[in-house]
């Protein structure tokens, strides 16, 4: 009897063995041409359906048993990414392979075990698997754990990745999707609030992208376990990525970004200065804080209201104590040019009284467990239950409860929090909770990457409907690929320290290049005080983030700009009162962002790929084209090294040149940032306004640098507001500058016929190697004058219709 249990035993341990071993595809028997579609099939089941979807973006589906579940994805608009019609496309197969060959790749699957390499038309190898697909059964939950290992090529470097708090380049490095509240996060943390599974490689100068497109708990792995291998898996779903070549860092994102689509442009105030704490009540603090930025004259157009702005934390609500009459006090703030902002959370209170809690018991509109009750969690309002996003009627139910705070009471924006989702002491959901997913049902492994993704979805469209005619703004802490349509975003609750300065400079880059460029962070830390001197440099790097708002948690202090003494409260000014000059040329690279993907904030290596100099780099960005910044993250600095990509640049305080390809020293008190202004750049400037809207603007200043040789330049207008720029009502202006040792030609070519309210421009002229005598505007005379610029240079300049199409300078 004995004998025969040691037996069982050793059988059953086998068979838990067997359980836990990786499997492989076997030789492919098969293959086939749909289209653009390529399916391959192996002699033990396994499929690779390999799809063309530009001639620069591949797609690799596997199925490891009976066929591909139906396609679907929360990452396109469609749920289906959109295809390009091809130029070229070939098919051929080959005693051990095949090969299909693009205008831009060419890609070989291996028949012994279908393992896969991409290749660039001149034929060097970007991407090669190593093990390549492989998988283990998981018995507890009955999921696939999908495996996907690649070879490092021969001096890779790794990027993106969304906002891992880490070194901008990832390789050494292993990282964990799988949205998390991480309250006081460290450089290192992981994982973090966002689920971004896009990063680049680049190596013999050349880059490519990868789009690991599962929403499961998913780790990647960047040479850090075994030197010469990456690799990436999730916890279920299907191995499904999206190879995208460049060769450009720059194009990879591009094209990632328009797969999974870009944002619509936000209104003009949203990209001003933003003022938010945890949390400003009762109604007189509101107006106290308002009226100390008008009586002191720092600019600002948003005013944030956090949890203590609700009664008793319930969503949609307004506290009776706080807020009597908010309607009345948001109407009041309006009219001195202030936004106001309110905080929703996705906890709906277990309370028969509250009206939203009723509707969504009623419509049986919150997230199950598996076997039937109610999901509930503690979050602020005590014990709630959850409302299930992935389904379109709850959506559209979520959606119609912002009418009483936008349309209603006049609130412009809605700031989503806690939505990873966080629950009080548990973390998130239990695993075992159901959702809807668009009719692909599935456990909360499978939809708590997207959960904050679509909540902010739904509040985008409920703020978009009862905002229109005018344009929505939301705010999310957590999304997924492709929530850069939804909402703009910050870094999360960070801290008061010279480190998480640091890291918000690193997280902002690396979420723009990973698609999401509409980013900041909470100047200044949320978590305990910064004492003036990190405020000032906060302030300084944030005027260069598209997101730009200070925010702080009540428990630790003020930190408003005045919090810190007459001395900083002033430097602080100037930053924000550039940011604002600076609006603009802000509003164009946001325009390129939504046109063309580009990343908003880029670093070095995105600037200069065949520079090996610039792959370690993470300090130094540019914002858009031509703004190179790179603050200051020490205490007690008079200044800093930095790395300038080549070409020339102008330092934007002295108008010192300086030749690229070599590091720098940029002199910089607290009054400044080391930036720099790229030579041959047009930077537009508004004048200085208190908020967006304040004054007509009748005039706009072009700073026009010197260089010998050609450089190109963009502005963009349109209303600022609306959607007027959908039907036409927008103007892109080009500037072309060719400079000679004796002289400097300006050319504009307009298309659009939007008529912004400014009928001149004032174009002020930096780095000029000779003296201006002779100015001209289409071949007529033009009267020379001098500008004096914010930085106290003084300059030669010349005022000119908006409508010239060359001033020439000798």
């Amino acid at each position: 009897m004995a004998d025969n249990i040691q037996e069982n035993n050793y059988m059953i341990n086998d068979l838990a063995a067997q359980a836990r071993q990786e499997f492989y595809p076997g030789r492919v028997v098969q293959a086939e041409r749909q289209g653009t579609d390529f399916i391959f099939r192996c002699d033990n089941g396994v499929q690779l359906s390999l799809q063309v979807i530009t001639d620069k973006v591949l797609r690799f589906r596997y199925a490891t048993e009976a066929g591909f579940p139906a396609d679907f994805s929360y990452a396109f608009p469609e749920g289906v990414p959109s295809r390009q019609e091809l130029e070229f496309l070939e098919f051929r197969e080959k005693p051990d392979h095949y090969r299909i060959t693009t205008d831009r790749l060419i890609c070989v699957v291996d028949k012994e075990n279908l393992r896969t390499r991409v290749l660039n038309r001149s034929g060097l190898v970007l991407s090669e698997d190593e093990k390549g697909f492989h998988w283990e059964y998981e018995y507890e939950t009955g999921n696939d754990i999908v495996k996907m290992s690649k070879l490092v090529q021969s001096g890779a470097h790794y990027y993106g990745l969304g906002d891992k708090p880490d070194n901008m380049n990832l390789r050494g490095k292993q990282f964990t999707n799988w949205g998390t509240d991480t309250y006081g996060y460290q450089k290192g943390s992981d994982p973090l609030y966002k689920n971004i599974p896009f990063f680049l490689a680049l190596h013999q100068k050349t880059a490519h992208g990868i789009f690991f497109d599962n929403t499961f708990k998913a780790g990647f792995d960047f040479a850090a376990e075994r030197a010469d291998v990456a690799s990436f898996w999730a916890q279920g779903g299907e191995m499904n990525y999206y190879f995208i070549y460049g060769p450009s860092l720059l194009e990879v994102t591009q094209e990632y970004t328009r797969l999974t689509c870009p944002p619509e442009l936000p209104p003009l105030w949203a990209l001003g200065y933003h003022q938010c704490k945890w949390s400003y009540f009762p109604e007189s603090n509101v107006k106290a804080i308002a009226q100390g930025f008008r009586d002191r004259k720092i600019p600002c157009d948003a005013l944030y209201l956090d949890i203590d702005y609700m009664d008793g934390f319930r969503c949609f609500t307004w506290s009776p104590t706080h807020f009597p009459e908010p309607k009345r006090m948001v109407r009041e703030l309006a009219e001195d040019g202030f936004k106001t902002i309110v905080i929703i959370d996705p906890g709906i209170k277990i309370d028969p009284d509250y009206p939203v809690y009723r509707e969504g018991l009623q419509h049986d509109y919150f997230c199950r467990r598996a076997d039937g009750p109610l999901m509930k969690g503690s979050v602020w309002p005590g014990l709630c239950n959850f409302p299930d996003y992935t389904r379109p009627e709850v959506r559209e139910w979520w959606a119609g409860l912002f009418k009483g705070l936008i349309a209603e009471t006049g609130v412009k924006g809605v700031w989503n929090d806690m939505n990873e989702p966080a629950v009080f002491e548990k973390g998130t959901f239990p695993d075992d909770v159901r959702f809807h997913y668009e009719g692909h049902a599935g456990s909360h492994r499978k939809a708590h990457n997207i959960y904050g993704m679509q909540m902010a979805r739904a509040t985008a469209a409920g703020v978009k409907q009862f905002s229109y005619p005018n344009r929505p703004f939301t705010i999310t802490r957590s999304t997924y690929s492709g929530g850069q349509r939804y909402s703009s975003a910050w870094t999360g609750d960070n801290i008061a320290s010279w480190e998480h300065l640091w890291l918000a400079n690193i997280q902002c880059q690396r979420l723009s290049i990973s698609g999401f460029s509409f980013i900041g962070s909470d100047i200044g830390g949320f978590i305990d005080t910064p004492d003036g001197e990190l405020y000032v440099r906060w302030v300084a790097l944030g005027a260069f983030h598209p997101f730009f708002r200070t925010h702080s948690s009540g428990d630790h202090g003020d930190q408003e700009p005045w919090s810190f003494g007459e001395e900083f409260m002033a430097i602080a000014r100037s930053f924000i009162e550039l940011r604002y000059r600076l609006l603009p040329y802000m509003y164009t690279t946001f325009w390129q962002y939504t046109r063309q993907g580009t990343p908003m904030l880029r670093p070095l290596a995105f600037l200069d790929q065949t520079d090996t100099d610039t792959y370690l780099r993470m300090a130094e960005f540019s914002l858009g084209d031509h703004l190179l910044v790179c603050p200051i993250t020490t205490p007690g600095a008079d200044g800093r090294w930095m790395y300038l990509p080549k070409g020339e640049w102008f330092y934007y305080y002295t108008d010192e040149l300086k030749a690229g390809g070599a590091e720098v020293w940029a002199a910089a008190d607290l009054t400044r940032i080391p930036l720099f202004i790229k030579a041959g750049a047009v930077v537009p400037m508004y004048p200085l306004m208190q908020y967006v809207g304040e004054k007509t603007v009748e005039e706009i200043t072009l700073h026009v640098y010197y260089k010998k040789g050609t450089e190109a330049s963009v502005l963009y207008e349109d209303g600022g507001e609306g959607y007027g720029y959908e039907q036409g009502q927008s103007t892109t202006r080009r500037f072309t500058v060719t400079g000679t040792d004796k002289g400097l030609l300006i050319q504009q070519h307009t298309e659009g016929d939007f008529q912004p309210t400014w009928t001149t421009y004032r174009v002020v002229l930096h780095g000029l190697p000779f003296a201006a005598t002779a100015f001209s505007t289409d071949g007529e005379p033009a009267e020379a004058t001098e500008a004096t610029t914010e930085t106290g240079l003084t300059l030669p300049a010349v005022v000119v219709s908006a409508g010239f199409t060359e001033l020439a300078v000798g």
